[in-house]
């Protein structure tokens, strides 16, 4: 079963594919569902893969191939999209463009009102590293990203978060706390001295750190290895 977002894209593929042969791209894909940010679109097309409606065809650009459509529902006679301008109900991140490349204190684009929050360094989303806070840097990130709580700012090292619309180099804002409920996706000490950001699934009595990458394998630790020191709320990308 398809998600209703997941089948518009396949049909807005399809149609495509049937007027010029050639795949739409990544942009076209976002406008043509109104979508905010092109990491909706990955994960509605990892999504569609993970199915089986869809193959991505190796060393091409703008590759697609469709496979199959779901049951009494031939994209070919389906309705053309419209433009609703509703935001995917699958991506729950908060994602803002920007450029932070530099990871100065500077205000988002678009955005009036912006607040400083401490800048970390990095962290891994893939093999843990050392953790090495930075507290000499900060960022401006928009007043609306931020709740109750204190936060910070991390730059993600690695890819092993992608299906989860967390790309390297992105920025990721953190509230810190040391609680949270399985599913989550963490900012995790391990052995007191490698952090990395994974999703938290709980096990019984042994806690799991999940990477959404499937090139990448499940850790699992006993808890008094495992220290949460923040959960994810937000997102900035530079483009």
């Amino acid at each position: 079963m398809l998600t209703r977002k997941q089948y518009e894209l396949l049909v807005f593929i399809e149609q495509r594919l049937g007027e010029s042969g050639i795949s739409p791209s990544f942009d076209e894909m976002k406008e043509a569902l109104s979508l905010r940010s092109k990491s909706g679109i990955h994960r509605l097309i990892t999504g569609l893969e993970e199915r089986g409606f869809i193959r991505r065809l190796p060393h091409r650009a703008r590759a697609l191939e469709i496979i199959r459509h779901p049951e009494n529902q031939a994209a070919k006679n389906a309705p053309k999209i419209a433009k609703t301008g509703q935001q995917d109900e699958e991506f729950r991140h908060n994602v803002v463009r920007g450029n932070f490349q530099n990871h100065g204190a500077e205000t988002p684009a678009h955005t009036s009102e912006a607040i400083e929050l401490p800048f970390l360094g990095r962290i891994a989303a893939g093999t843990p590293i050392e953790a090495l806070p930075d507290h000499t840097r900060a960022i401006g990130v928009p007043a609306s990203m931020i709740g109750s709580g204190e936060h910070y700012a991390l730059e993600v090292d690695g890819d092993s978060m992608i299906e989860a619309g967390i790309q390297d180099g992105d920025t990721v804002i953190i509230r810190r706390t040391n609680t949270a409920d399985s599913g989550c996706i963490v900012v995790a000490l391990v052995d007191e001295n490698e952090v990395t950001l994974k999703r938290l699934r709980r096990k019984g009595d042994l806690i799991a750190l999940e990477p959404a990458n499937r090139g990448y394998e499940t850790r699992t630790f006993g808890p008094e290895r495992v220290r949460v020191q923040g959960r994810l709320v937000g997102l900035i990308r530079s483009y």
